[in-house]
């Protein structure tokens, strides 16, 4: 039988299933009862994994949850198409696919061949996670002008193959590739 995780045992980052849909605790605040015979309450801020949704919800201590049936799977990005995003499974073989819905934002940071997780809840895939950088060409930037630093401008503008727009320091040029923070979005440095 699955491990059952008590309502008071739940931390930040952890998964768990409530009314059968996976979950991610984002944050917890246990409440207990200044009063004799009061309840202790935790509010769980979470997020549910196939719609995304993120809301607070508040249990009693001794509430009982199911340990998801979630996996995380290697894969790699092949193309992007009209009916979603594709993903090679490094175990299998097999070719996953992401609604766009499922990739959100994300679909900025993708370049071909790059490595993530795709999260599988009761063998449907229903999620993404990235590495924490990426690298991605430099597409169009302008070029840095003499004295720009002078004023604290060190930094410019530029859109990378993808379509993302960072700002990179004033000696990167057009064709250059470029690390990217994957949580921030920011320049990290150059590939």
């Amino acid at each position: 039988m699955a491990s059952l995780i008590e309502a008071i045992a739940l931390k930040r980052k952890m998964f768990f299933e409530h009314d059968g849909a996976p979950y991610l605790c984002l944050d917890v605040e246990v409440s207990t009862p200044t009063a004799r015979g009061g309840q202790t309450l935790v509010r769980v801020k979470m997020r549910n994994l196939i719609t995304r949704a993120v809301f607070d919800r508040t249990f009693k201590a001794g509430e009982k949850f199911k340990d998801p049936d979630l996996a995380v799977v290697p894969a790699s990005f092949l193309y992007a198409g009209s009916d979603g995003y594709h993903f090679m499974d490094q175990d299998t073989f097999e070719t996953l696919t992401l609604g766009p819905d499922m990739v959100g934002e994300d679909r900025l940071l993708l370049a071909e061949n790059l490595a993530v997780q795709i999260q599988k809840f009761s063998g449907n895939p229903i999620g993404l996670q990235l590495p924490p950088h990426v690298e991605l060409a430099v597409a169009r930037t302008e070029p840095g002008s003499r004295g720009d630093t002078a004023s604290g401008n060190v930094t410019k503008p530029a859109t990378l193959d993808t379509g993302l727009e960072i700002r990179v320091p004033l000696f990167i040029k057009e064709g250059e590739k470029v690390r990217v923070n994957t949580e921030t979005r920011e320049f990290a440095g150059r590939a």
